[in-house]
């Protein structure tokens, strides 16, 4: 048999010559029998055993003729012939043959019996007998038992007292990569000098003094012993004592659940990938770094290499996917676990790329569906890389395997994630295109809200800048700087407007205004507002007067509130009058003077209707300025905003003389980090009187 097992004579062996005999032991269980015949066959020693075997005592058997007294009369010319045999040849004889009991009835006797002679010279006959019922069984259970170890797929293994291997079986020469020779007679850190021997020890010393098993103590690897870094095991200990309850030892029982934990550990893996991606993907509007979030995401966790690329058509407005014809791809973005040569093999982020009707990447975002390579091979690559040059870096970077899957959100198919396997030696399982689907349909969404983002921005810009006047008019008496800065989400584009209106008498209106909400609504809103308040300053009305007629305009916008700084200023006279509705103060700077916040009434916002407005005037020399600005300017969402308006007058004290620096410094200094709202910025200076 495969299991194998050493001599365990050592000099510690409580068993040793010796020691004191205690019962228990395997002979004890079989009960042997023993009977000695003289020359003539009359019993002359009888054993307890043989009491107990045969029903008589040793002064019933003693001086009687064996025959006789235990075979049956059928049997008994060949037993004496059997006797005769030993006793003149000196043969011995085995074998099973019917014996009498002293109650009459008859059992099957496992017999050997020799020739003995003694020191005279007078010859005996040694008989020893066991029942052959435990005897047989006794066999059966030791063969079954070490055929069971011998062929079980469970690591087994006895180790001594002293804690050395007495046998082992094939499965744990199998687990453990090292034969049953190199075991026996050693030690755990012995036999296997890269196990955690001292742990694994102390644990079987526990069992050996307690008796109490350890059961499903789980390790991995050269923890528990294992030839193989991944290799996943429970592992128990079991103290072994005779039948006399004597410890004799301990048993070991491995069981190989590799497997098991690989699938677990790759669970693990995928709930974790998947919980990752929820996080790190779509935490900006933006459509390139949400492209980037999706790469970094899968590498190295999927693949080694992964590209993102989107339809161009998808880009552009067409909702049409190509089917059956080259497609044009804008790469967003390419993330690799090293700087592996396949990571040239891809397309840089920002360029544009045709892929004909056979190529994989093209027939992913054609069909849908995902491709999947397990293995690539050398005539997959051309219909994976763009050219024969990229062809040719992948095969040298050892691509094996390939996986694209098609980014899809809302039933439209946007582009495909592309993933590649270079150093991970596995190929691209069907749970890993599971993965790479879910993982893909989760990041469209984000990719698709980032498209429709900046397509709405774009738009509204668009709108608002061309809403915007685009070149300050020659003002007489007044120099000017303006900038109008969007906000860093599409959601707040559109509302902030600034504009400076020539009037009759080389007057000059100054406007600022905020419409408040966002977006294309916004801007369009802004729109009508600015042109109407171009209109009324072509009529030469009081500043509070304007504000009272756009606050009519504004009423019938579908409830649109807006705020709004309005400002005339006169260089015959030297005076600005303004009036406000519920915007924040204009600063007045003048030189060799700290600025100050223009003090006027706030007034309400335009679209309340029914509020009066008032305007105030202010005289202004040369060399004088006043700063009109937007919220967007100033506030945040942390600091109140009279610690941002002294903030303003802080910038404006240092600020230099030159007005385009002043709005440039503005904007970085107190915008630094805050992009949540647009920016209009108007500063005029009075250069002198006409």
């Amino acid at each position: 048999m495969g299991t194998t097992d050493a001599d365990g004579s050592r000099s510690g062996d409580a068993r040793a010559a010796g020691a004191p005999y205690e019962p228990g032991g395997l002979l004890d269980l079989l009960s042997v029998a023993a009977v000695v015949l003289d020359e003539r066959g009359r019993i002359v020693l009888w054993s307890p055993q043989a009491e107990a075997l045969f029903g008589w005592t040793a002064a019933e058997a003693l001086g009687r003729y064996g025959a006789r007294l235990l075979v049956v009369e059928e049997d008994l010319e060949a037993i004496l012939e059997l006797f005769a045999k030993v006793m003149g040849g000196g043969e011995s004889w085995a074998g099973v043959f019917p014996a009498r009991h002293k109650d009459g009835s008859t059992l099957l006797v496992e017999f050997r019996n020799m020739r003995l002679e003694d020191e005279g010279g007078r010859f005996y006959a040694l008989g020893m007998a066991t029942d052959q019922r435990v005897l047989r069984r006794v066999e059966r259970d030791l063969a079954l038992s070490l055929q069971l170890v011998d062929r079980s797929p469970i690591g087994v293994a006895v180790l001594d007292t002293d804690l050395r291997y007495v046998m082992v079986n094939p499965a744990l020469e199998r687990m453990h990569g090292l034969p049953a020779e190199d075991h026996l007679g050693r030690r755990v850190g012995e036999a296997l000098p890269l196990a955690d021997a001292a742990g694994i020890e102390a644990a079987m010393r526990e069992v050996l003094a307690t008796g109490t098993p350890q059961l499903d103590r789980f390790a991995v690897g050269r923890e528990g012993g294992g030839a193989a870094e991944d290799q996943a095991q429970l592992i128990s200990y079991y103290r072994l004592d005779d039948p006399a309850g004597r410890t004799i030892g301990l048993a070991t029982s491995v069981v190989d659940v590799t497997d098991r934990y690989r699938v677990n550990a790759e669970a693990r893996r995928r709930t974790a990938l998947i919980a990752e991606a929820s996080v790190l993907i779509g935490t900006t509007l933006d459509l390139d770094q949400t492209a980037r979030e999706l790469a970094d995401t899968v590498v190295p966790g999927l693949a080694d290499v992964a590209a993102v690329d989107v339809l161009d058509t998808v880009l552009g407005g067409d909702r049409a996917a190509p089917q059956g014809r080259s497609a044009v791809f804008r790469a967003l973005a390419v993330a690799s676990a090293d700087a592996s040569e396949a990571v040239r093999a891809a397309d840089p982020p920002g360029q544009i790329a045709r892929y004909a009707a056979d190529r994989l990447v093209t027939r992913c975002v054609s069909t849908g569906r995902p491709v999947h390579l397990p293995y690539v091979r050398p005539a997959d690559l051309p219909r994976i890389a763009r050219d024969e040059t990229a062809a040719g870096l992948l095969a040298g970077a050892g691509l094996h395997s390939y996986l694209a899957v098609p980014l899809i959100a809302r039933g439209e198919v946007l582009g495909a994630l592309d993933l590649k396997r270079l150093t991970n030696p596995r190929p691209f399982s069907e749970d890993d295109v599971a993965l790479a689907s879910e993982l893909a349909a989760r990041a469209a969404v984000c990719i698709d809200n980032a498209r429709w983002y900046q397509r709405e921005r774009a738009t509204a810009l668009t709108l608002q800048r061309s809403l915007l006047p685009q070149r300050p008019p020659h003002l007489v008496g007044l120099e000017i700087a303006y900038r109008y800065q969007p906000a860093g989400t599409a959601g707040q584009v559109g509302g902030d407007w600034f504009d400076v209106v020539p009037r009759s008498g080389d007057r000059s209106a100054l406007v600022v205004g905020d419409v408040m909400g966002s977006g294309i609504n916004a801007a369009a809103a802004m729109g009508q507002l600015r042109t109407a308040a171009r209109t009324l300053a072509q009529l030469d009305l009081d500043p509070a007067r304007v504000l009272h007629h756009l606050d009519h305009t504004a009423s019938g916008l579908d409830q649109m509130i807006a705020t709004c700084l309005y400002a005339v200023y006169d260089p015959r006279e030297g005076i600005c009058r303004a009036a406000n509705a519920g915007h924040l103060p204009p600063v007045l700077v003048r030189p060799g003077a700290r600025p100050a916040l223009l003090e006027m009434p706030a007034g309400a916002p335009l679209g309340v209707g029914g509020v009066p407005f008032e305007s105030v005037g202010v005289r202004l020399g040369p060399g004088d300025a006043v700063v009109l600005y937007t919220d967007g300017l100033v506030e945040t969402r942390d600091q109140d905003i009279d610690v941002r308006l002294e903030a303003l007058l802080a910038v404006l004290d240092a600020a230099p003389r030159d007005l385009e620096a002043t709005c440039d410094l503005l904007l970085t200094t107190l915008r630094d980090g805050n992009d949540q709202d647009d920016v209009a910025l108007l500063i005029a200076r009075v250069t002198g009187r006409s």
